[in-house]
């Protein structure tokens, strides 16, 4: 018998190679349940009645304490309720197409879909608001040398104007800016900068959505501060509009 056989069909290398297919199987099932600590149960009907675990079921409940005293979570935790699906399915299977009933970019569906996050703002390392207007921080002004857009004229897809830009919002974490607030007429609007083009005048078009559709954008309830949940909404609004915003732009070319 050789040096490190156990058995005449058996020694410690194959004992080790044995060893660390077994204790790889149990980390990838690990990191698998882990993956599925946030999005999961998946909802399969839109409704909320029929849940799918996938292999392996759910990890264990976990507590996270958040910063600056913004409280805990518990992941996974208790689904949180959805809003009203405002649509058919096309067939009778799991994840069967959708058709809008209503408007889709209103009723958050398809690209203009929303995912349910905390009603509360995006914060700094030190607590402060991450996304606010120039306004309310004297600290930040726009670059001598770049298109200042306040004053200037928001043009929608059908070459009209939906809007004047009255101020800017910026990054204090990364410093940008991240919207243009946009007035509308009866109250303002944000718009996310990178869906806009701003010429060298200040000009600011808009490829999304129509002149018209700009009254429609989800709005603040805070005029001087966006929550997660509202950063949400209107990036999807934006981002519907690139489907829904014209009837030419839905169903096939040719």
């Amino acid at each position: 018998m050789e040096t490190g056989a156990i058995t005449e069909y058996m020694d410690v290398a194959q004992l080790a190679l044995y060893a660390f297919w077994i204790g790889f199987f149990f980390l990838v099932r690990h990191l698998h349940r882990e993956g599925k600590r946030e999005g999961w149960p998946l909802d399969l009907d839109g409704q909320g009645k029929h849940f799918a675990e996938g292999f392996g079921g759910m990890p264990d409940p976990k507590t996270y304490e958040l910063a600056n005293g913004q409280g805990n979570r518990t992941v996974p935790g208790p689904a949180k309720a959805g809003y009203e699906l405002r649509a058919v399915e096309t067939g009778s299977s799991d994840g069967s197409p959708i058709h809008p009933t209503g408007d889709p970019m209103v009723d958050g569906l398809g690209p203009a879909a929303w995912a349910i996050r905390p009603e509360a703002p995006d914060l700094t390392v030190d607590g402060r608001p991450r996304i606010v207007p120039l306004r309310v921080d004297a600290e930040h002004s726009i670059n001598s040398r770049d298109p200042d857009p306040r004053g200037q004229p928001v043009i929608g897809c059908d070459g009209k104007q939906g809007g004047t830009v009255v101020d800017l919002w910026f990054d204090r974490a990364e410093p940008h800016f991240r919207y243009a607030e946009v007035n509308v007429g009866s109250h303002t609007v944000l718009l996310p900068m990178t869906m806009a083009r701003v010429a060298k005048d200040g000009t600011v078009s808009v490829k999304s959505i129509r002149s018209d559709q700009f009254a429609q954008v989800p709005r603040l309830a805070n005029p001087d501060q966006i929550t997660l949940q509202e950063e949400d909404k209107v990036t999807a609004f934006y981002g519907g509009g690139t489907l829904y915003a014209h009837p030419d732009r839905m169903g096939p070319w040719l």
